[in-house]
């Protein structure tokens, strides 16, 4: 027999701590026994109970053996309807952001200056998506909690949507527009209509927006048969809050309300995109000036993204966790400005591109060729596409030529920007420069 939500949702707030990996089990945890592409997790449900779960969610009837196993009719369904259901239980401030890039750093920005005044939750690592959205609404108690900022998302039409009735936020943020998952959208035209989906719900219930003026893409769409309960503009000159970007290179340097320079540990404008978004949500939300300049000061971009090191002579960038046309061409952007007596780039495959993949790597190559950058090295299969327009790059196909090559050619005296996309793991070539 199927056990009820409410029923359900009793035993959660007995035991609110999610699992859903028999490896991360935690003593007293809720096991949720999610299907992936490669397994079945009814099939761990016994495991994770031996493991320390007080309870396993499981849709085989096959599986269960007692009390302890909870029938539901599909595992990720019951997921997110326990999340949505714990969410309308509570009215903590939640702030949903999405876009093409920069999600994850924005949203740890805009966390770390509201942390300055609120006891804050905020997305948990990359868990955007239609698990982890619900993941991080569960593991919000109202009671410890103050805000929410809550990442999402997504690669095709509808699914923002869908995270909207889930964590029914209050108040959003779309960071930008750009050629990201270009292959699920359906192209540019279908990615401003997903990650818009943001927007109508906002409308809909007649939430608050924040928009930046400097963004035309973001202007248009919030203008367009919208009616928000407020928009917070920001990035003009009329703004409340409206710093002066001083430099970006090697990091991002800029003036406050104040005139005094506040010099930063991200790399790049577009990383000051980031911080004004964090700095007019922290003013709309009263966190005091000094508090909220000291906050953005005080992040270290981590997990492969905009990470600066040095290693023995050379400086390397790190923006390794992703890449599409748009974040390529930014950080390629920021190297060119660099001020290094050689610049080197190693660059990965731009991952579902779909049918653009070859010319936006075209595009890229050609980018490249203006750049004079004193090596190019390119890997995997979608970058040969950017060789014709690269007679001096070197193409190495996998990750384990790669690796020797670097070995047996040492670099000094270098500042070296690596990129590319998730699936290319190109994080593992630091350890061999």
């Amino acid at each position: 027999m199927e056990i009820t939500p409410e029923a359900l949702y009793k035993i959660y707030l007995r035991n609110p701590t999610i699992s859903t990996d028999t490896r991360k089990i935690e003593a007293g945890s809720l096991f949720f026994a999610l299907k992936g592409e490669k397994f079945d997790g009814n099939a761990f449900a016994k495991n994770a109970l031996e493991n320390g779960a007080s309870y396993a969610v499981v849709d085989d009837p096959a599986v269960v053996e007692d009390k302890r196993f909870l029938l539901v009719e599909d595992v990720l369904t019951a997921l997110q309807n326990l999340a949505r259901h714990h969410r309308s239980t509570w009215e903590i401030p939640v702030i949903a952001l999405t876009g093409s890039n920069g999600k994850t750093t924005t949203k740890e920005l805009i966390a770390a200056v509201l942390a300055k005044k609120y006891r804050t939750y905020a997305t948990r690592g990359n868990l955007n998506n239609h698990i982890g959205v619900p993941l991080t609404i569960l593991a919000v108690n109202p009671q410890q909690y103050d805000m929410v900022v809550v990442e999402m998302g997504a690669n095709h039409q509808g699914e923002i949507a869908t995270l909207c009735t889930i964590a029914q936020p209050t108040h959003g943020l779309i960071t930008n527009i750009g050629k990201a998952h270009l292959e699920g959208f359906g192209g540019l035209a279908g990615i401003k209509k997903g990650k818009g989906e943001l927007y109508a719900y906002l409308s809909k219930k007649k939430r608050v927006v924040f928009v930046n003026t400097q963004n035309e893409v973001l202007m248009e769409m919030v203008s367009k048969k919208h009616s928000f309960g407020e928009i917070v503009f920001y990035g003009s000159e009329n703004s409340a809050v409206n710093p002066t970007l001083l430099e970006d290179v090697p990091f991002v340097t800029y003036e406050n309300q104040e005139k005094q320079a506040i010099t930063t540990h991200l790399p790049g404008r577009h990383n000051f995109e980031n911080i004004c978004a964090a700095l007019a949500i922290g003013h709309y939300f009263g966190v005091p000036g000094d508090d909220a300049h000291r906050a953005i000061s005080e992040y270290q971009p981590d997990n492969n993204r905009s990470q600066v090191f040095y290693k023995g002579s050379n400086t390397i960038t790190l923006d390794a966790y992703n890449a599409n046309p748009s974040s390529m061409e930014a950080a390629i952007d920021h190297l060119t400005k660099s001020v290094a007596t050689r610049k080197m780039v190693i660059l990965g495959d731009m991952l579902e591109l779909g049918h653009d993949a070859e010319a936006e790597h075209r595009a890229l190559g050609e980018m490249l060729a203006q750049c004079n950058f004193d090596l190019v090295i390119l890997t995997g299969p979608l970058m040969q596409h950017a060789l014709p327009a690269l007679p001096k790059a070197y193409y190495i196909p996998d990750k384990f030529s790669l690796h020797n090559w670097l070995m047996d050619h040492p670099q000094d005296d270098t500042h070296i920007l690596i990129k590319g996309s998730r699936g290319m793991g190109l994080e593992s070539v630091v350890q061999f420069l």
